[in-house]
């Protein structure tokens, strides 16, 4: 399954371009510094940390089914025959959660049979690999099979850096990014800062890894690691198993990095192999001294790091956050107590484990190290109890070892190996719109309706052991650490920490069956596009903005708190429309809450002094030929790699996006659909803008690295109020804004 050449050409060049790097640094280096300077595209001057923007040339790129379709669709516009480099197709976003694996596998490939044609079709055009509908969640499946210690990936994905669990550094892109490096072009990055995690002490009793990410989440908050790489080192990371550190990984995305990653060790050895990687493990230990930071840099971090994170892991104890956010944490046992005081219901009505995030054979062993205890007292789950695993050999090996069938005899539903309801493809009937209640989960985002649509569902994220425990127990307000349960015979039950191997005794079950390698010899393949589809759609170039776009422009949306990519482009049931930009585009900002009208998903039409659903009023200045703009909050476009959140407000007729910051994947979204991102210079301009006010853009003739923007804000009583504005283009990024997009500046270079 890897691409064992690719691999052990860049092993070959690492010790080279390193001691490149080092003759430029003139100093020791990270583990993060070792792997980006490997993967320069050339290697001249030290970039500035957050500042310089570099040329990288990824080992790999994945994508998921959703966001699969319109990066296919946008590299068929290239004229390339061929990716230029090994890719893969997953699919797993378009398989709803609704009554078990077998029957959702089959309803998915019957409602989503022309997207996965066409993705099939796709692959085989273009020469990716593709991974069936129920073959396994990206993350997972990448983690098993292509992931590998020093190598660089992108994924259309937000938790791509799942695959920092075996070294790697995995990035989280947009489609776009991910065209273009399939068409052969470098992924273009600002050189990142780097946040060290030094780790000292060893996990023990409930603690698991989900608990050092919660605590990681806790520090940093949702948007502390934004231009950062998070690097783990210290004693303790060589305690964690490989799929443990892919779930630290894997969330910290919620936190904003770019990506995280922890040196080689025996683990990851021990996990190649054990996944039929053995010719890649021996290369790895052959090169280990350069996946690991340079012994200088754990003596001394705070001369290499920009911030370090102590954590002892011998200290940790179970934690459990939200609702609404991933950075509200406590322990496990205060969650009771907070829940009374803010009125949030202690009964819980669903738990859920695996997922990307939590579903490798050390979680499904040790959550029914639990369920098994439960079962052996006689009790059940007093809750909907659904279990995830994350790939078809994961979920072999626990069909064979026992494991899913403890969580079957709880009153466990197990799904398919897709993701399902973590992001909100989950068909409940257990509730109605609007009814409050709780969930939780071992999943790594818990946004204000993520999971089933709903805004008053408050999803809770811990381990999987501790949502096991807390479904037996049926209450947020049980702590299974010191609480008793009543046994089915009438005695006081008191749960065992849980316990389990990280690899399987016997091995893994290995099945290949869902996969579709890419042919050996390309073949002329026509993409399975129906001009009547109301999936798909082949795109059309974005027209350039002129100058002239960028006067009096009616603020669409002025957006009061989070806005995330769930707020911009929600997933759920519009998950359908993802390869249909016309179609998707009615989901647009439905669920950003508007301080104009003081409402979520409305908007005020300065064209008729109507209040509409925000993605009409959008569409009637579109056929207006009237461009507009959006005025956003702090940390706009947090959330998922969610390319729709830039392709449909510029669909349409956005030209502007003014924020008091922004997340990185969604500012780069934008830049390359060709929105221009711009930042408040000051903050509290944001105060300045009315409901009815017309702004205008100046100084986009000098546009470049480091220029300001001025903007005109003109108000209906006469009255004008200027402001500056920051933006972050370098000078590519700009002729993309000039051209109209990224693809098209490709277009125009081919």
């Amino acid at each position: 399954m890897s691409d064992f050449g690719v691999i052990r050409n860049y092993y070959s060049q690492m010790p080279e371009k390193i001691e490149q790097a080092r003759h430029i640094l003139k100093r020791s280096m990270t583990l993060t510094e070792k792997i980006l300077f490997s993967h320069l595209v050339k290697i001249e001057n030290e970039p500035k940390r957050t500042k310089s923007y570099v040329e990288l040339q990824p080992d790999r790129v994945a994508m998921q089914d959703a966001t699969a379709q319109m990066a296919l669709l946008q590299f068929a516009l290239t004229g390339r025959s061929e990716v230029a480099v090994p890719s893969t197709v997953h699919c797993d976003h378009l398989i709803q959660a609704r009554v078990g694996k077998d029957k959702d596998l089959e309803y998915a490939n019957e409602i989503s049979s022309e997207v996965f044609s066409f993705l099939k079709s796709a692959s085989a055009k273009y020469g990716l690999g593709f991974w069936k509908p129920g073959a396994g969640i990206i993350h997972q499946v990448v983690l098993e099979n292509y992931a590998f210690p020093g190598g660089m990936m992108i994924g259309t994905d937000s938790h791509t850096p799942n695959a920092g669990g075996l070294g790697m550094v995995a990035i989280g892109v947009g489609g776009a990014d991910a065209m273009e490096v399939m068409a052969g072009l470098p992924f273009t990055i600002k050189w990142p800062g780097i946040i060290g995690v030094h780790l000292t002490g060893e996990l023990s009793g409930w603690a698991s890894a989900k608990d050092v990410i919660l605590k990681v989440c806790e520090e940093l908050t949702v948007k502390g690691g934004t231009g950062h790489i998070v690097e783990y080192f210290g004693p303790g990371a060589s305690t964690i198993s490989s799929t443990g550190k892919g779930t630290i990984c894997n969330m910290g995305a919620e936190v904003g990095a770019t990506t995280s990653l922890f040196p080689y060790d025996n683990s990851m050895d021990d996990y190649l192999r054990a996944t039929n990687r053995s010719e890649v493990a021996d290369m790895a230990k052959e090169f280990s001294e350069y996946l690991v930071p340079d012994s200088e840099v754990e003596t001394n971090p705070a001369q290499y790091y920009d911030r370090i994170i102590e954590i002892n892991l011998s200290e940790l104890v179970p934690a459990i956050v939200g609702p609404h956010t991933p950075d509200l944490a406590r322990p496990v046992s205060e969650l009771g107590d907070e829940a009374r005081e803010n009125g949030w219901p202690t009964d819980i009505q669903a738990a859920l484990i695996g997922s990307c995030t939590n579903s490798s054979y050390e979680d499904m062993e040790r959550a029914s190290s639990i369920a098994l205890q439960a079962r052996n007292a006689g009790l059940k789950s007093k809750v909907q109890f659904m279990v995830t695993p994350g790939s078809d050999t994961i979920d072999n090996t626990i069909r064979r070892d026992g494991q899913m069938q403890i969580f079957d005899d709880i009153g466990g539903t197990v799904l398919a190996n897709a993701c399902g309801p973590c992001i909100g493809q989950w068909k409940r009937d257990d509730i109605d719109s609007g009814d409050v209640n709780s969930i939780v989960s071992s999943y790594n985002r818990n946004f204000s309706g993520r999971n089933d649509g709903n805004h008053q569902t408050l999803s809770f994220l811990t381990s999987p052991e501790i949502v096991t425990a807390m479904a037996i127990a049926g209450s947020l307000d049980f702590n299974p650490i010191t609480d008793n349960l009543v046994a089915e015979d009438g005695s006081k039950f008191l749960f065992k920490p849980p316990t389990g191997n990280e690899l399987p005794e016997n091995g893994f079950e290995f099945n290949l069956e869902g996969f579709i390698s890419p042919p050996e010899k390309l073949v002329s393949v026509d993409l399975d596009v129906s001009s009547d589809s109301r999936r798909l759609q082949l795109l059309e170039p974005f027209v350039a903005t002129t100058k002239k776009d960028l006067e009096d422009l009616p603020i669409l949306v002025k957006v009061k708190g989070k806005c995330t990519t769930d707020h911009i482009s929600p997933a759920g049931i519009w998950l359908q429309f993802r390869g249909h930009l016309d179609n998707i585009s009615d989901n647009c900002y439905i669920g950003a809450h508007n301080s104009f009208t003081e409402e979520q998903g409305t908007a005020i039409n300065q064209l008729d002094g109507n209040k509409g659903k925000i993605p009409k009023v959008a569409r009637n200045y579109h056929e207006n030929n009237q461009p507009w703009a959006i005025i956003a909050d702090v940390n706009y476009g947090e959330g998922s790699s969610r390319e729709h959140a830039a392709m449909s407000p510029r669909f349409l007729g956005c030209k502007v996006v003014i924020a008091r910051s922004m997340a990185r994947i969604a500012e780069t979204n934008l830049k390359k659909q060709g929105v221009l991102p711009l930042i408040f210079a000051d903050e509290s301009s944001w105060d300045l803008l009315r409901v009815d006010d017309r702004i205008t853009i100046k100084g986009t003739d000098e546009l470049g690295p480091n220029s300001q923007i001025t903007v005109e804000a003109k108000h209906s009583d006469g009255t004008m109020d200027i402001f500056v504005c920051n933006h972050s283009m370098d000078e590519l990024q700009v002729e993309w804004f000039k051209s109209g997009s990224a693809l098209n500046y490709l277009r125009l270079q081919n």
